[in-house]
């Protein structure tokens, strides 16, 4: 066997235990760009469905555009074609009226919701269904970063543009990939699917790419070992999108040491219109650490930058609804496709550079200070939201880095040692309240441990009425009956 067909069967190996996930040949793959390519794609294969419709979205708003999906599910399902949607509890709150849900299910709309609040389950909100994916008749599937949402496609007659987002249609074997991960969450909520139910019986080639559907749940981390190590074995360049970017010192010194090594990373995040100021306000916290090891970091000038891309040596690509924090990495259920192909990859290495040429750079400017580049000044935030942002910023870096300190696990540069005096600071001024008012401290604190007790209690008294009783064992020194 030539040594060239060795490292690529370890390289396959290699990414696969990683990811968790095969490499599937033989695909069609169409990158789709901002709700202005993906909502029409996937509304056409809706109303071409004959067999079935398999819709998962973190938030369906209830607005135009969601009663325009709305009535595409309810046209399939008068049809008589099966109709399954999964929303997201948390991600549909007060996004998404109880009418909306009562016009599908009346309407004969399957409707499930992933981890709705539970007493006996005070952490159970933690994790969150975060995948964006359809699946129609087993045959054709589309995974993104897209809710279905208004601000996905603007108001151009007002002079309000797009969020920017990416998706992907995918056609041939790996549609069958896709279809499971739906199956999945949907046993999660409730009764499994039939077989039959899922993906199209010997599904045949439509293309010559190579790719990997990623299904990450809580705790599994696909990506979270993924992601580093295509970092580590980038070798020219690494272009990173993200909306809510929050890396964990792990990652970040793997970026960094790429950096450092002379591959070209580039991270491009929302700017000023950010939907969740405070995850602006904590990946800014992060810059400094980039910056000093040479990533360029960009931010978009537009509303919102939704998408969750990445691309690496114009070979390895990545595309859905994983963001770089910890919460997607491990939290949440989240759906994402890697395309392992030349000319895919070039192809978001030119999306990649459209996009950065309407952001602008951040670097580092006299006396360290991070700004946009060209800026002698930068505005600073007024008000209490800012100042909430900053604090809520502050606080997850001096955690990381107080983290890193007590267990002896790095050296810190020169950008973290003065979040390791702010922490010292603020863990002696909690220690003083605890002494002057006890109370203020340790009420919430028993609040919690009683409900927490509580909900274990019930939980192990509900596993114990459901274990089976053990059965008699056969007696002993002869031949059992």
């Amino acid at each position: 066997m030539a040594d060239s067909e060795v490292l690529r069967r370890l390289g396959d190996q290699l990414f696969s235990r990683t990811a968790g996930a095969p490499l599937v040949r033989g695909n069609a793959v169409r990158l789709l760009r901002d709700g202005a390519e993906n909502y029409p794609a996937w509304l056409a294969a809706i109303r071409s469905a004959g067999r079935t419709v398999h819709f998962e979205s973190y938030i369906l708003h209830d607005d135009g555009v969601g009663q325009r999906f709305a009535d595409a599910f309810l046209e399939k399902a008068r049809d008589g074609v099966p109709v399954r949607v999964i929303y997201d509890w948390f991600g549909s709150l007060a996004k998404t009226s109880a009418a909306f849900w009562r016009r599908l299910r009346d309407g004969g709309v399957e409707l499930r919701c992933y981890n709705p609040p539970r007493l006996d389950q005070p952490l159970g909100w933690i994790g969150r269904d975060h995948r964006k994916c359809l699946v129609v008749d087993g045959r054709v599937a589309f995974v993104s970063g897209l809710c279905v949402g208004r601000m996905w496609e603007g108001a151009p007659e007002r002079g309000l543009p797009a969020w920017r987002d990416t998706g992907v249609e995918i056609r041939g074997p790996a549609v069958a990939e896709v279809a499971l991960a739906f199956a999945d969450t949907w046993a999660a909520t409730g009764a499994p699917l039939a077989p039959g139910a899922m993906a199209a019986p010997g599904l045949r080639a439509e293309g010559d790419l190579d790719l990997r559907v990623v299904a990450s749940t809580p705790g599994t981390a696909g990506l979270y070992r993924l992601d580093p190590v295509v970092a580590s074995l980038a070798r020219r360049t690494l272009w990173l999108t993200d909306a809510y970017f929050a890396g964990t010192s792990s990652y970040v010194q793997a970026l960094r040491a790429a950096a450092q090594d002379g591959v070209d990373v580039r991270l491009l995040v929302p700017g000023a219109g950010s939907d969740v100021p405070m995850m602006q306000a904590v990946s800014r916290a992060g810059y400094r650490a980039l910056l000093e090891a040479g990533i360029r970091v960009f931010e978009w000038n537009g509303p919102m930058l939704h998408a969750k891309t990445a691309v690496a040596d114009a070979r390895w690509a990545r595309v859905g609804s994983t963001n770089l924090n910890l919460a997607s990495w491990m939290g949440n259920r989240e759906l994402d496709v890697v395309v392992e192909d030349g000319d895919f990859g070039r192809r978001m290495e030119e999306m990649f550079q459209d996009d950065i040429g309407n952001a602008t750079e951040i670097v580092l400017h006299r006396w360290a200070r991070v700004r946009p580049a060209g800026d002698a000044r930068r505005p600073r935030a007024r008000g209490a939201g800012a100042r909430a942002t900053r604090a809520a910023a502050g606080a997850l870096r001096i955690g990381n880095a107080l983290g890193s300190v007590l267990a002896a696990r790095r050296v810190h540069g020169p950008a973290e040692r003065w979040l390791i005096a702010k922490g010292g600071l603020l863990l002696a001024v909690l220690g003083g309240v605890g002494f002057v008012w006890p109370r203020l401290l340790a009420t919430p604190l028993a609040a919690f441990s009683l409900w927490l007790g509580l909900a274990l209690l019930v939980r192990a008294a509900r596993r114990r009425s459901a274990t089976p009783a053990p059965r008699p064992r056969a007696a002993t020194g002869g031949q059992a009956q």
